[in-house]
C-alpha cells in the first residue's frame, strides 16, 4: 500500500485542499473543536509557520490527489519545548480507515531524529476512540486529561492528551 501514495512537503498551492478535508471534519465533531468551517486566508499564517526543516506539514497524495495531511506544530511556544511537537492528522473521506494514518505516523516517528524531535503529542478528544486507538498502536501513551474542556452542541468533551517519547 505504501507504493501506492505519495509523502510530500506542502505547497502553497496545497492549502485549499487542506483547508478542504480539515472542514470535511467539522461536522462530523469527533476530531477538530473548531465549530465552523475555516477559510484558506485564515489559516495561511498557519501554513507559513511549518517549514521542511524543523515543523513539516506533509501532503500524503493518491495519484496526484491529496488524500491527508499531517504536520507538526511547535508546542507551547517556548523554547525549552523546541523538542516536542504537536501532531495533527486529517484524513480525506473517501481514504478513512485504510491505514493511511499509520502510513503517516509511522513516517512522523521516523523523521523525529533528522527534526531534533524527542516527544510527540497529540490532542485528541475522549469519544474520538478511532484516533485514540490509532496512536496507542504507535506506543504513545495518556499524559494528561482534561475533563469537559470543549462543548459541541451542548456536549461537554474530554480532551485526551496522548505523548511518545522518541528520542
Amino acid at each position: 500500500m505504501q507504493d501506492k501514495y505519495v509523502i510530500e512537503d506542502a505547497r502553497p498551492e496545497d492549502l485549499p485542499a487542506i483547508v478542504d478535508i480539515y472542514n470535511s471534519t467539522i461536522e462530523g465533531r469527533m476530531v477538530t473543536a473548531d465549530l465552523e468551517p475555516v477559510t484558506v486566508e485564515s489559516r495561511r499564517r498557519w501554513f507559513d509557520e511549518h517549514n521542511p526543516e524543523r515543523r513539516p506539514l506533509w501532503v500524503l497524495k493518491d495519484d496526484g490527489k491529496i488524500a491527508a495531511w499531517f504536520s507538526f506544530s511547535s508546542f507551547y511556544g517556548r523554547p525549552a519545548y523546541d523538542g516536542t511537537v504537536e501532531i495533527s492528522i486529517y484524513i480525506a473521506e473517501d481514504y478513512r480507515s485504510k491505514g493511511i494514518g499509520k502510513l503517516l505516523i509511522a513516517r512522523a516517528i521516523e523523521e523525529c531524529p533528522r527534526l531534533a524531535i524527542s516527544n510527540l503529542v497529540g490532542f485528541v478528544f475522549g469519544h474520538n476512540e478511532p484516533s485514540l486507538g490509532l496512536l496507542r498502536k504507535f506506543g504513545f501513551e495518556r499524559w494528561g486529561h482534561l475533563p469537559g474542556v470543549a462543548v459541541l452542541d451542548g456536549v461537554e468533551r474530554d480532551l485526551v492528551i496522548l505523548g511518545l517519547k522518541v528520542g
